[in-house]
């Protein structure tokens, strides 16, 4: 064999075995990923065609969010490589966008609309560009609507049950689409599902639509709204079946229930018996639901589910108030004392200004929503350069009905003041009436409704007042005294919102007899006079602040979220204004105004305030959590 002929034969041999070797690695996982991604339609040179685009939206704001979301033309620009559209799938989304548009554009109301998409060169960017022309035209309103009922509904309201007829009329009242109102379709849908929500909550929840029609006149863009709700049954409440006990007696949820079997079924019936279950204390979660099978309408299960809370329990914390600084606590609380219906609490608070004691007694739950109080409390209280060192002890009853809670106790206090100038005290006995009324979309974080709290007290106190340099004054005998609260909460537009408060309060005697300081009046602090420090407005004699016998507070505040983005974050600025005197006509208001911060957070609103008293030229930081009743 010559040696050209060997070299032939080995370049041969090499060629085959290069061929096996390539073929095998094809098999390869790292040889298929890379074939995978070679873009579909490449060139032999290795050279992609994948086409890359800007697309530019001219429409109304709205609208060009609606599309800019949804269009397949806008949203494949921003595909990643891997998923580049070709030349070819350009030209079919080009060609699709204008139908796909007006589609979208319809949801929105407009039938009418005039869509155009071109492609007209290529961007700075070297990107091929293309524009979308959009000529919405009229949007479509709202004519007319009709909703009628069948069912149990329709059936009592023909035969001329006031109750019926008046579900009927309100489901046909609150239908927010109205004549004249623009016709999109999610408010279509938002409406259907609120009415047929509503209609649910009143005592038909087996409810739901038989026929709802929107009927389209696009020449004159006109729509007609049709629709038919089938009631079903009206439902009554049967029976309680609890679950999750075991602590504690069925007659601690039972008695919390204001409604019989027979009564008829409303939502709120069973959200008011909820939360009532929540506030007992005796439970870490509790949920009520009705049984909706059909067939047990007209004695429809209560289905109860709790979570017991444990019989004992310590609870250990810090925490501050701009009112009285930092503190420690410890709370104990026994849910079974000494194996009986009552629970027994008892909370320790100790700081630099403040040191408390409070502990009471309640019952389980009695008929009528009832339960009966035990409690006592003392207090060591250094403020404003006075110490203020107070007992009280309370036998009563408490009722919590769904928007009012009432309580009635009797009371036995004591108060002493002590200062460089002035030493007071006194006691009292009083019999009592406080009662607080909510009406509030939310009691955590309300922004409409309003709350009130009155109380009243008539008692007999007796007490001193010694002065350097004056003889003792030693006066007893009769008083009253009354006190209110008003708070009212309102959206006012645009993500701007309102709270206005109002707060009165007198004690009634003869100016001579003492009066436990802790029944008079002081203003100034986070829920009063915001400028001023905690207690410091009130009547002064001989240069020390004194709590008076009138009080007269208000409030104006108003608050938006800071962005869209962060809606639980809000800014406010306010306006407060108040004093407490011993006569009315010695009542001189202190003004105090500023700016804060809201978080609103799922336990209550934490609030920072900046405020500038009038009276003292000063700047004080404010901190609160929680709403104030």
């Amino acid at each position: 064999m010559t040696a050209a002929r060997r070299l032939r034969t080995a370049l041969a041999a090499l060629t085959a075995i290069s061929a096996l070797v390539v073929a095998g690695c094809a098999h390869l996982p790292f040889a298929a990923d890379k074939a995978e991604a070679q873009p579909p339609g490449a060139a032999a040179s290795g050279v992609p065609t994948r086409a890359e685009y800007r697309l530019e939206i001219q429409a109304p704001g709205a609208l060009r969010k609606l599309l800019t979301d949804y269009l397949d033309l806008a949203r494949f620009q921003n595909a990643p490589a891997t998923e580049g559209v070709n030349d070819a799938e350009l030209e079919r989304l080009r060609r699709a966008a204008p139908a796909q548009a007006r589609a979208l554009l319809e949801t929105a109301g407009y039938f009418n609309a005039e869509v155009t998409v071109e492609r007209i060169g290529t961007d700075a960017a070297g990107l091929r560009l293309l524009r979308m022309v959009v000529d919405p035209g009229p949007v479509a309103t709202v004519t007319a609507f009709s909703l009628d009922a069948t069912g149990a509904l329709q059936t009592a309201a023909a035969a001329g049950n006031a109750a019926a007829q008046h579900e009927l009329d309100t489901l046909r009242a609150r239908w927010p689409l109205r004549a004249g109102d623009a016709f999109r379709e999610s408010a279509w849908v938002q409406a259907k599902t609120g009415t047929l929500v509503r209609l649910r909550a009143d005592g038909y929840a087996a409810a739901s639509w038989r026929s709802t029609r929107a009927r389209v006149d696009a020449v004159d863009n006109r729509v007609t709204l049709e629709m038919v709700i089938d009631s079903g049954p009206l439902y009554r409440l049967g029976a309680i079946h609890i679950d999750g006990l075991s602590r504690y007696d069925e007659s601690a949820v039972r008695r919390l229930a204001n409604f019989a079997p027979g009564d008829p079924y409303t939502e709120k019936t069973l959200l008011d018996f909820q939360e009532r279950l929540q506030k007992v204390g005796l439970f870490e979660g509790a949920s009520v639901e009705l049984d909706a099978a059909p067939a047990s309408a007209g004695a429809a299960p209560v289905l109860v589910h709790v979570k017991e809370q444990p019989l004992h329990q310590t609870t250990v914390g810090l925490g501050y108030s701009g009112n009285t600084g930092a503190r420690a606590t410890v709370e104990f609380t026994q849910r079974r004392l000494f194996g009986s219906r009552w629970i027994a609490h008892n909370k320790l608070a100790l700081g630099p200004e403040q040191k408390t004691w409070q502990g009471d007694l309640t019952s389980y739950p009695l008929d009528g929503l009832y339960r009966n109080l035990v409690s006592g409390s003392t207090s060591h209280l250094r403020t404003n350069g006075q110490l203020l060192r107070d007992w009280n002890a309370r036998i009563g009853r408490t009722q919590d009905t769904p928007r009012i809670e009432r309580l009635y106790f009797g009371e036995l206090a004591h108060a002493r003041v002590d200062s460089d100038v002035l030493t007071s005290q006194a006691d009292a006995a009083s019999y009592n009436y406080q009662w607080v009324y909510r009406d509030l979309d939310s009691v955590l974080l309300p922004t409409r409704g309003l709350t009130a709290s009155a109380q009243a007290a008539l008692g007999y106190a007796r007490g001193t007042l010694a002065a350097a340099g004056a003889p003792t004054l030693d006066a007893r005998g009769p008083f009253a005294r009354a006190y209110s609260r008003l708070t009212w909460y309102r959206p006012l537009g645009d993500a701007w919102y309102g709270t206005a408060r109002l707060e009165a309060g007198e004690v009634f005697a003869h100016s001579a007899i003492g009066i436990p300081d802790t029944l008079l009046f002081r203003a100034g602090g986070d829920d009063s006079v915001r400028g001023y420090g905690y207690r410091t407005l009130g009547p002064v004699v001989d240069g020390v602040v004194t709590s008076g016998r009138t009080l007269l507070t208000a409030s104006l505040e108003v608050a938006r979220p800071i962005s869209p983005a962060y809606p639980a974050y809000w800014w406010a600025a306010f306006v407060d204004a108040g004093n407490a005197a011993d006569r009315w006509i010695d009542f001189k208001p202190a003004l105090g105004y500023g700016v804060g911060l809201r978080w609103r957070s799922p336990v209550g609103p934490l609030r920072v305030d900046l405020a500038y008293g009038q009276q003292v030229h000063a700047v004080r930081v404010h901190l609160s959590v929680g709403i104030a009743y």
